[in-house]
């Protein structure tokens, strides 16, 4: 006889680690789960995912496309119709524990030979005084009828079980799937707006550029500089301006990925494009590290992934069992119709049967089920256990990453500074022949490339926040 297993969950070592957490084969409590025991140095126990997703952004147009994308997107509407067809294997697994009751009505024609036992009973009986039994027998009957398992071994209700912890899994995987896309939108958008403002800086440099140019050839013909410096001065300007034609094309391919998350076809997108360089990142609170397993859609569906797969155990070593069923019918039969009214005593039919069945001999396809139900669950633990593992890790990057941007952003920041007023003083300089060309072509890309990296870092911090408020949970409320 096969022995129920019961597996034990491998100890994450997470940094401060996962303390042991003990999985026999079904999903610990709410208690007895714990995580690593910090994400850094903070105290705060206020998690910013509680922040309900309409709150935590303060741009109007991105709620305006959030609300869109909950409305359309297709992926979404997929995620949804799974639910839907986890709800009805519920109603499924509901109906197999009730009986199956029918209706039967059935009509047959019937010869026998004569020289059989039923034959020549037939021909030696009268239906009724001076009548023979017909040698075409006709047979009419009407009944209803049921059948029933008794759930002795909990069967059934494990499979309902099952089915209802899946539900419950597909519910969370749809917060999951809406926490991923709001924040897929947000990014998009903001990566949007930096590419608008880097594509006014670089219009911008194209005047500059222009200008020095045509300070370039002024001087040309009064012999103070040579054709050399016209030409590299017209080349560089054709370089930003190829630059410009570059970004708006990833302007447009960032617009159509938004217009995708929004299940609509290309279109332009309502923007604020104005102050990018002022906004600043949400405050970021991670709260304690068990309020992961609270607020991560991911980490409650592998949970209930895995309890479902533990009920599947059970619903498998419950097949080597003998399973009882009972049976009934209850009804009228004759060879006329009218006798089933006419004599109805006689014409009653009834039944009621029970039987005890189980596998004796060819066991092999309960004992693959069961096995592949212990794999399963198997599965199901490893799975569990990488999740937990991938959050924290998630939460840990974010964190560093934003504590590093915020560091960066300071230092590109003096940098744009530094190198917005060289542009002047290397202008001063070349009209006063103190400075060649080159310096200032190089000061002037120097200073472009500065600002096009203070505003990708600048969209990097946003991205940054918006990844930590979906990697601690936030985002599906």
């Amino acid at each position: 006889m096969y022995k129920y297993r019961k597996y034990h969950c491998i100890p994450l070592s997470i940094c401060l680690a996962i303390a042991s957490c003990k999985i026999p084969a079904i999903m610990p409590t709410n208690e007895n789960r714990t995580v690593p025991e910090a994400y850094n140095d903070s105290k705060d126990t206020t998690n910013m995912s509680a922040i309900q997703w309409r709150t935590f952004f303060k741009d109007q147009d991105l709620v305006n496309l959030i609300d869109t994308a909950l409305a359309n997107n297709q992926e979404l509407k997929i995620t949804l119709q799974e639910i839907e067809i986890a709800r009805n294997d519920i109603r499924s697994r509901h109906a197999a524990l009730l009986p199956t009751v029918g209706l039967r009505a059935g009509a047959e024609l019937e010869k026998v030979g004569r020289y059989t036992s039923q034959g020549a009973g037939d021909a030696s009986t009268e239906i009724e005084p001076g009548k023979e039994v017909p040698e075409h027998l006709p047979n009419f009957t009407v009944s209803a009828f049921a059948n029933w398992e008794a759930d002795i071994w909990k069967k059934l209700h494990n499979a309902k079980k099952a089915a209802v912890t899946r539900y419950l899994s597909t519910m969370e995987g749809r917060n999951f799937v809406l926490t991923n896309l709001i924040a897929e939108v947000a990014n998009s958008y903001y990566e949007l707006v930096a590419l608008d403002n880097q594509l006014l800086i670089v219009r911008q440099n194209i005047e500059l550029q222009k200008s020095a140019l045509e300070i370039v050839k002024v001087q040309k013909e009064a012999a103070r500089a040579t054709e050399l410096a016209v030409k590299k001065f017209e080349a560089e300007v054709l370089g930003s301006q190829s630059l410009e034609f570059d970004i708006r094309q990833k302007i447009k391919e960032t617009e159509n990925r938004i217009n995708f998350l929004l299940g609509r076809y290309p279109q332009e997108i309502t923007r604020d494009k104005s102050n990018f360089l002022d906004l600043l990142p949400q405050t970021v609170n991670t709260g304690i590290p068990s309020q992961l397993l609270a607020n991560r859609p991911d980490i409650k569906q592998a949970e209930l992934d895995l309890t479902a797969a533990k009920l599947d155990v059970k619903v498998a070593r419950a097949e080597f069992y003998p399973s009882f069923g009972i049976s009934a019918a209850l009804g009228f039969e004759a060879f006329k119709p009218n006798y089933l009214v006419k004599y109805p005593v006689e014409s009653l039919l009834y039944s009621l049967a029970g039987d005890l069945a189980g596998p004796l001999i060819n066991r092999n396809a309960i004992r693959a089920e069961f096995n592949s139900a212990n794999a399963r669950q198997l599965q199901a633990i490893y799975n569990y256990e990488r999740t937990i593992l991938n959050a924290y890790l998630e939460v840990n990057t974010q964190l560093s990453n934003i504590n590093n941007l915020e560091k960066s952003y300071d230092l590109k920041s003096q940098q744009v500074d530094a190198l917005t007023r060289s542009i002047d003083i290397a202008n001063d300089l070349f009209k006063s022949a103190r400075a060649d060309y080159f310096e200032v072509l190089m000061t002037q890309r120097d200073a472009l490339e500065s600002k096009l990296e203070l505003i990708e870092t600048k969209k990097e911090q946003l991205n940054a926040a918006i990844n930590i408020y979906k990697e601690l949970g936030g985002g599906w409320k």
